[in-house]
This record gives C-alpha cells, structure tokens and sequence, in this order.
C-alpha cells in the first residue's frame, strides 16, 4: 500500500492560521468539510502513511482527488464557514441526520390583525411563535383546547372567520366560551391580540404569573360577590393547572434549559433532546445520527447543536450537554448569535435536579438507539432485502436464511471463553445460542480453531437431515427441539484474514462443505473472504451491513457476559479459600464493590471498609488477589 495519497500538498504550502478544508472527489463533488485551528497541523493528519489511518478517515482520503482550504479570521468565523458549507455541499462523509419524523409544533402567528393558534408541522411560517417540538399531536391538541378555555383566542381557520364576519355570526367555539369571537367584533382586534400574547407567555413558561393572578382575581370577586366573575375565574384557573398537570415540574420554575443526551456506537448515534421551559418539559425531539467517519463524543455534540439550532428555533439560556466540545467557547458565540438577547452557556449537569434529569435524557437515548436498531432488523422488508444483499455480496447461491457469528473473549489470556449466536430470517434466535469454554489457547485464531471444530463435529449431513425429520415430528408434538446439529449457511467470524483462515482450516479439517464463511474486521466495515487479498465493502447505509453489526455485536455481548460470568466464579473461590472468609462476607464484598474490576484495583484500607471485614483479613484479601 503506498505511503500516501498523489495530491498530498507540500506542508509548507498549508498555512497555521484558522480555517476550513474541503476535500472533493475527481468529479469535482464535496466529500467532507471541516474546520480546523491551524489548517497545517490538522490536514497533516489525514496525509500521514494510510496504514496508520483509521479504516474510515482512509477511505475517505482514497475517494478524494483533491483538498482546497480557505484561511478565516478566526476560530468562531471557522465554526460559521464550517456549518454554511456543510448544509450548501451536504458531503457524504460528514455527519448525516436521519430525522424521518415530522413533528408537531403549536404555531401562534402573531404577526397576524387577528392571531391565530394550531397546530402544525410546518415551521417556517413567517412571523409565527412555536412551541414544542411534541412527541404526541394529541396530547398538544389537548393542551390547546384546555387552555382556551383560560385564553380564548382565535383557532379558526381563514376560511372559517371569514364566512363568520360575513354572516355575523361566530362559529361553535364562540358560542361555547373557547373563542372571544372577534370576528363579530365581542372584543376588539387590539384586545383579541393582548389573549393571545399571554396565551404565549403562557407557553413560554411565564405560567406561574397567570395562576397567581388569576387566583388574586378570583378571591377579589368572591370577596365583592361577584360570584359570576368568580366562577369564569376558577374555571380559567382549573384549566391553567389542567394544562400544567401534563408538564410535570422538573426545575426551577425560572430555569429555561434544553438537555441533551447522546448514545452512539461506530456507525449510528441516537440524540435526545427535552426541552425545559419554566422548569417544566415543553417539548421532547430524538433523532438519529450516521456516522460517517470515525467521531469522538465532544465532535458529536457540536454537528448535534449545529442541527438542533441552524433552522428552527432559538437556543436557550443554557444548553446541557453530555461533554464540553473543544471549541466550546466559539460555539457558545454562534448560539448567542441566534438569540434576540442574553447569551447561551453550554455546561455539564454535575449534580442535583439537573443531573438525574440529564441522566433520564442519556437513558431515553439509549433506548431510541436500542429501538432503531431493533426496528430496522424487524422490518421484514428490510430483512429479506439484507439476506439477498448478503448473498451477492459474497457470492453464496441461496440466501444466508440461517447464520452463525462466533466472537472470543478473554482478560490478559486467561478465562477464554468463546460464543455462538444463531439469527434465522435476520432474526436472533436466542434459544440456540451456545458458550464454550477454552482451557488453553496461544491466540484468538486458536481460539477459533477450537471452537469451530467442536461445532462442527456434530455437523454430520445425513444425521442433520435424519435431526431435521425428527425436530419436526417433535414441533408437532409439543417436544423441545434440539438444533444444534442445524446447518447453517453462512458461518461469520469477529476478525479479519487471520481468523477466516483458521474458520476454514477448522472446516476442512472437519470435512465439511457447502458452508459459506467471513470474518468481520474490528470496525464491521471490511467483510473477509477465505483466501481473498481484498475485503468486501458493503454500503455504509445498507440493511445488509446493519444486520451483520448486529449480529456481530449480540456474539460479542454473549461472549463478554459469559467471561464476566467466568471471572466472577474464579474470584469467588479465590476469596473462598481464604481463613475467615465465609460465603456471606465474601458475597458482601462483592456486592460492596459492585464488580471484579473494581475489587482488584482496591487497595487494603479499602478493601477494610467492608462491613464485617478488618485490617488482617483486608491484607490478606489484598495479598490473595495479588499472586
């Protein structure tokens, strides 16, 4: 492979100063765009020898025919070129946002003689004040109508006020107390715009002004018995508090925060957002991230800041995030830019109610990250098109309707431990997932020689298909299936060219045909073939290389689970054998330390603070776990 690319410029044409980078392919089109604080020591990095690159940043550098760059002012004027060129070029291998929802907003155009409220997905319309975005149109279309009854503003379509100013008369939700009917001219336009101002400073957050007034009022015309007005007062309280029961109060009631949290792995991450708005959640929006190039969490926070708050919406005050972007400051800037007034700090949630809330907004991300996986494996389409792609790609007759992905894993050589997980039809079969464990091995190759030989061994073709006969009259009658001796089409490995050459030493060793077999390199972007100089590449956004990550990752799971499982037992009769120490005491400095890892990096006096645990018996358990 050669050092580097031919259109590596001279470094000393490369100016230190600030600036933003592009490289394009041989047609001219942008391929990636990024910023850096000196353009000589960042584009450096691309350019070092391409078997030290990260497998994706080489790519990259391989499509590419050329890099141009333009020297700014400073670093904030960078962060600014960066994102305009990102969203005009919209290059393949920056970050990609697969947002397939449309969410709805609740719109009050106040720009407008006689505003209105709705409810809508549209939000660009100009002059217009939105809240949300919510998860549920629903639930906001409630929250609307439970509140006109507090802030009686039009939400009539034009259509519909029109038709009532000329007959001159209003529509039902006049004649019902949800509407002040302006239309027939019951309020005058200056009045009707004045309810639909607090109507937003309402929604804004401002919620708790209104109760305490509307409460004032209410007593002061009990008080002077006039008990009508005291009755249109409580009803317009009960809808206040109505609305506010559907916000529970998180914060402060003057906190305007929006949190984020991020889950990721080497392909996807999925964002979170909740928006906080005097102290309640306003608005809840997820979306998912394809990584294209390989990006560290701080890189993520700021291409997901860039796309909270390029089009719609104002940042608030303060902006939660998981980590601090090196950049910070600069974004911090261009946040503040958006805004009418005040500036935009970026902070970390260190403890309090702040951080159990941003805690909730990490676990709801890792969930949606969990959910789009599950969901794109369970689409049937997208599984039957996954299978087919699988099957050209590697050049198998039928389609791989039956795999087999095997990982290995050990701690500094010792506890190895290896796993087999089963998908049939791109689904996981968890029943006939099986775990082995290796007494002695020199390398993971070996480890995989003697998995699959002892797989393989009860691969016998004419007794599969007698087992095949027999497992069916078994579903028919009720009786558990055995499936181990099943033939799969397609046996996948978790490494590279070494590990497919020992799968397939294993198989001719076994005498078994008509398997079609590959590894998985470390990043699931290069699939091995047996006696192959070059990998297959599956497209980045296909449904055949999603399926093989997740089958990868559920092999390597399973197999971190049962050498954990492992490690826990060896640790266990260690402590055992120790003078003193019972079962009880010893599954109390377990539970103590919460895990293996962290009992052996604890030190005696540590170790002393177990309840039940002195001085003598700390050094002795210190020392055991030592030799």
């Amino acid at each position: 492979m050669a050092e580097t690319v031919s259109y590596r410029p001279k470094a000393g044409e490369i100016p230190t100063s600030p600036g933003v980078y592009r490289f394009r392919d041989a047609t001219g089109r942008v391929l990636y765009v990024g910023k850096a604080k000196s353009l000589r020591s960042r584009l450096s990095n691309y350019f070092a020898p391409l078997h030290t690159l990260h497998q994706r940043t080489r790519r990259m550098v391989l499509s590419a025919a050329s890099v141009e760059w333009t020297v700014v002012g400073n670093e904030f004027e960078a962060l600014e070129l960066e994102f305009t060129w990102i969203k005009q070029f919209d290059p393949p291998f920056n970050v990609q946002f697969r947002d397939d929802k449309s969410y709805p907003y609740l719109a009050i155009t106040l720009q407008d003689d006689v505003p209105r409220v709705f409810v809508t997905r549209n939000h660009k319309i100009a002059g217009a004040r939105y809240f949300g975005p919510y998860t549920k149109v629903w639930s906001i279309r409630e929250t609307v109508d439970t509140l006109l009854k507090a802030f009686p503003m039009r939400s009539c379509t034009d259509t519909t006020y029109k038709r009532a100013q000329q007959t001159g008369r209003p529509c039902l939700l006049g004649d019902i107390g949800k509407c002040a009917a302006p239309c027939v001219g019951r309020v005058t336009k200056e009045d009707h715009k004045s309810i639909a101002v607090d109507f937003a400073s309402f929604m804004a957050g401002n919620d708790s002004t209104f109760v305490a007034d509307i409460e004032r009022r209410m007593k002061t015309a009990s008080t002077e018995q006039d008990y009508e007005a005291a009755a249109r007062y409580r009803d317009q309280l009960g809808a206040m508090q109505t609305a506010l029961s559907r916000n529970a109060v998180v914060l402060a009631d003057d906190v305007d925060t929006d949190f984020f949290g991020i889950a990721h792995d080497e392909l996807a991450a999925a964002v979170q957002q909740f928006i906080v708005r005097g102290g309640r959640i306003r608005g809840v929006k997820s979306w998912v991230v394809d990584k294209e190039l390989d990006l560290d969490l701080p890189e993520l926070v700021e291409t997901v800041l860039q796309n909270a708050y390029g089009d719609v919406e104002a940042p608030p005050r303060e902006v939660v995030v998981p980590v601090l972007p090196e950049d910070r400051l600069e974004l911090e800037r261009w946040l503040t830019g958006l805004r009418a007034s005040g500036r935009v700090a970026l902070k970390i949630a260190q403890r309090g109610e702040k951080a159990a809330l941003a805690l909730t907004v990490a676990t709801n991300a890792r969930n949606a990250l969990v959910l789009y996986k599950t969901r794109r494996s369970g689409d049937f389409v997208a599984r039957s098109q996954a299978l087919a792609d699988i099957q050209e790609a590697l050049g198998m007759q039928d389609a791989p309707l039956r795999m087999e992905c095997y990982d290995v894993s050990h701690l500094s050589g010792t506890n190895i431990v290896a796993s087999m997980v089963v998908f049939e039809d791109g689904l996981p079969r968890k029943d006939q997932y099986r775990r082995f464990s290796i007494p002695d091995s020199t390398d993971d190759t070996e480890s995989i020689y003697q998995t699959l030989t002892r797989r393989l061994a009860y691969l016998d073709q004419e007794a599969s298909r007698h087992d095949a006969a027999e497992e069916a009259e078994a579903e028919e009658e009720g009786r558990p299936r055995k499936r181990f001796a099943y033939r799969p089409n397609l046996l996948i490995v978790d490494g590279g060219q070494p590990q497919v050459a020992a799968a397939k030493r294993a198989l001719e060793d076994a005498g078994v045909t008509g398997i079609a077999l590959c590894g998985i390199a470390k990043r699931l972007e290069e699939i091995w073939l047996p006696d192959s100089d070059y990998p297959v590449i599956l497209p980045r956004n296909s449904d055949a290389l999603f399926l093989i990550q997740r089958i990868r990752d559920e092999a390597h799971r399973f197999a971190i689970t049962y050498q954990r499982q492992r490690r826990s037992n060896d640790i266990t009769s260690s402590l055992s054998q120790i003078p003193g120490l019972g079962p009880a005491r010893v599954k109390e400095i377990l539970k103590h330390f919460g895990s293996v890892t962290r009992l052996r990096a604890a030190d005696a006096a540590a170790i002393a603070e177990v309840r039940g645990v002195g001085e003598i018996l700390a050094r002795q358990i210190y020392e055991s776990l030592r030799s």
